[in-house]
């Protein structure tokens, strides 16, 4: 039988969703200065576990949070693209930028990781085409229309859901980020906005770090009639490993820290500095619930099972979370998921699919549909003001 380190080197392997760069900041600003290029037993990743691994593409995410005013959030956007950049700088023969899905082919097939932008939310973009467009230029490869909470023109799914889903001015996002054939993430967004989202969009749309709601009831999970949805417009839901979006036991410790966090809220309404702390303080005082990767697995299934096989893959938000699945503690541990999928009967084929092949598909035709519409119509110079007042 074929060594699944193997297989997923020539599937290759993508994950969607990995905050090491956020994690570098955060470090960095307490004094500390990780290098990845060598071991870093502080996070998840580094680039000897990438290639214990056998990760050949990765959305790297270029979160900042979505609590900031729009300027700055604009501005620390632009400098994690920047330390991404720094980073492919320092390890040229380890990391390459990918702009295109045959960039992440060609770069996996050399056994580097192809890096890609992940921008995670739409609060980056400071209601503005324009910037929307310059972060493609800069190779973005996808927009998370939403983080934790509501922009002015998508609802989150922890959010207050002041929209009802899309604004008209995040319907012309959605149809912009078509146009410059970036992919549109649904992760972190409301039900409402994912089923608006997918009815604009030409291209398939992606879920970057995502689970079944049905196996855990919280609100960053999808719901089924959504994955039906997904799975016919041949959108990809990439499960992650985030133990608060796994099981039941998930379910109730998630319901937990966002009551802790609306409380924060109202106790400091204007210090987020203080409420962060605050968080932190909660989090470091609750134990993670307990998650295998065998809960990975069954995420997977569902998925699998709901919308089709085409229509899985994997986001696993490592160093995003403080907790990881038992099994799943770092980068390296990718194999041991997918020898689960194989006794639970997965075909090569299969998990060539789950590993990266439909994330492939959904970038082709991404590029395909953007393609076409640039050369259909200029770009958009609407405003949010024309759009919704």
């Amino acid at each position: 039988m074929r060594p699944v380190a193997d297989l997923l080197r020539q599937a290759p392997l993508i994950d969607g969703h990995n905050d090491l760069l956020w994690a570098l900041r955060e470090a960095r600003e307490k004094g500390d200065v990780l290098d990845p290029a060598g071991p870093c037993p502080q996070l998840h990743t580094d680039l000897p576990r990438l290639e214990a691994g056998a990760v050949g593409g990765q959305f790297w995410s270029v979160f900042v949070p979505s609590d900031l005013p729009a300027d700055q959030a604009v501005t620390q956007t632009l400098e994690q693209i920047d330390a991404l950049f720094e980073l492919i700088r320092r390890n040229p023969e380890r990391l390459e930028l990918a702009g295109t899905s045959d960039d992440v082919e060609r770069i996996a097939a050399a056994r580097m990781v192809a890096s890609m932008l992940g921008v995670e939310g739409g609060h980056a973009i400071g209601n503005s085409l324009g910037t929307l467009r310059i972060l493609a230029s800069f190779g973005a490869g996808y927009l998370t229309l939403t983080h934790n909470d509501d922009t002015d023109w998508a609802d989150s799914a922890t959010g207050e859901r002041t929209h009802g889903g899309l604004t008209r001015f995040g319907e012309e996002v959605v149809r912009e980020l078509n146009r410059c054939g970036m992919l549109v993430d649904l992760s972190h967004t409301s039900e409402e906005t994912m089923r608006a989202a997918i009815a604009v969009s030409e291209a398939p749309v992606l879920f970057s770090h995502s689970n079944a709601r049905s196996l855990c009831d919280v609100p960053r999970n999808v719901p089924d009639d959504v994955l039906e949805l997904a799975g016919r417009s041949g959108a990809v839901i990439q499960a992650t490993f985030v133990p608060w979006f796994l099981t039941r036991e998930g379910a109730v410790a998630n319901a937990a820290g966002w009551e802790e966090l609306r409380r924060l809220r109202q106790e400091f309404p204007d210090d987020r500095e203080a409420v962060g702390k605050a968080m932190d303080a909660w989090f470091a005082s609750q134990p993670a619930p307990p998650s295998s990767l065998a809960d990975v697995a069954d995420h997977i299934d569902h998925i699998r099972d709901v919308a089709g096989i085409e229509a899985t893959g994997v986001g696993s938000d490592f160093d995003g979370v403080e907790s990881v699945p038992d099994g799943l503690e770092d980068v390296s541990r990718y194999p041991a998921l997918f020898e689960e999928l194989r006794d639970r009967g997965y075909s090569d084929e299969d998990l060539g699919k789950v590993a990266g092949r439909n994330v492939l598909r959904v970038l082709r035709e991404a590029e395909r549909v953007g393609s076409r519409l640039r050369s259909e119509r200029p770009p958009s110079t609407v405003t949010i003001e024309q759009l919704d007042g």
